[in-house]
């Protein structure tokens, strides 16, 4: 088995955790490669019994592994999904930064994870994510997220306008900081901080929620995935931000933005009986008597 990891940050304090999973894995004969920066990062601290593979970019994995591991937290995760992309390769996410939606299994469960994914005793839960396209291709190949497309003011002297328009119908013009385009898995994200709903994964719906409206009767509105977005922004300001998920560019207001469902989706390693619900009952403390 190939098995592919990404990493940002080594956390000293969990070595004994990627010690163990490396091991698990080697004594399986699994060729691991790992991201040059992060394999920088751990090779004074962990012992390899046979020699890693180093890869730069997408283009260094070649033949593409069977698996990825991202290690971190879920901003790790997003950028694991830049090196993914329409491959339908399955991501398992290990938490080793904060709150870990995304990245949903804890360093306490390294050993049960490795042992579940070298027996393939595991479901995928397959995520949608939308796609940008623009004139002038502002995101090039990357025109992806799983999270958000998010538009927001530059600069901090006012506020912006956004005009949108859903299969060629007028929505709404939002005064406001900005304007987030979230798909399920985002709902638990930006979308989650602005006042937007909680979407189960598999609703195949967007979320268009305004970044602090001018209007406070202005709400987030929840539509099918399947529709067709256009958005046109301006503003007193000449340039304005774009972004997807952790990815930013910059426009000016002759660029129109259509935003539709991806063509294809994210295959997440879900390990074990925990579902959706359990996550964010975990996550948000939900049923938690904060007295105590």
């Amino acid at each position: 088995m190939r098995i592919a990891f990404f990493g940002l940050q080594f956390y000293e304090r969990y070595l004994n955790s990627y010690q163990l999973m490396i091991s698990k894995l080697e004594e399986a004969d699994c060729e691991l490669w790992f991201n040059d920066d992060f394999y920088q990062k751990i090779i004074k601290q962990i012992k390899f019994t046979h020699k890693a593979k180093i890869y730069h970019s997408r283009g260094d994995l070649k033949p593409m592994p069977d698996t990825f591991i991202s290690l971190g937290g879920d901003g790790t995760f997003l950028d694991t999904i830049t090196l993914v992309g329409d491959s339908n390769i399955p991501i398992l996410g290990i938490n080793m930064g904060r709150l870990g939606f995304l990245s949903s299994v804890s360093h306490h469960e390294v050993e049960q994870a490795i042992e579940a994914l070298l027996s393939s005793n595991y479901i995928l839960d397959k995520r949608s994510l939308l796609s940008l396209h623009t004139d002038n291709d502002l995101f090039g190949e990357l025109n992806f997220a799983l999270n958000e497309l998010t538009i927001q003011k530059k600069d901090n002297l006012s506020m912006i306008v956004v005009h949108v328009y859903i299969d060629d119908q007028f929505l709404n013009s939002y005064w406001s900081d900005g304007l987030l385009i979230s798909t399920p898995t985002g709902s638990t994200a930006y979308g989650l901080s602005v006042g937007g709903p909680i979407v189960v994964p598999g609703s195949e719906n967007f979320v268009i929620s305004p970044i602090a409206p001018h209007n406070l009767t202005v709400r987030p509105i929840v539509i099918p995935n399947g529709s067709t977005i256009k958005l046109k922004v301006q503003g007193r300001s000449s340039s304005f931000l774009v972004g997807l998920d952790s990815r930013f560019e910059t426009i000016d207001s002759s660029i129109e933005l259509v935003v539709e469902r991806s063509k294809f989706y994210i295959n997440m390693i879900q390990i074990g009986n925990r579902s959706f619900y359990d996550t964010i009952r975990e996550k948000l403390n939900w049923g938690l008597d904060i007295r105590n």
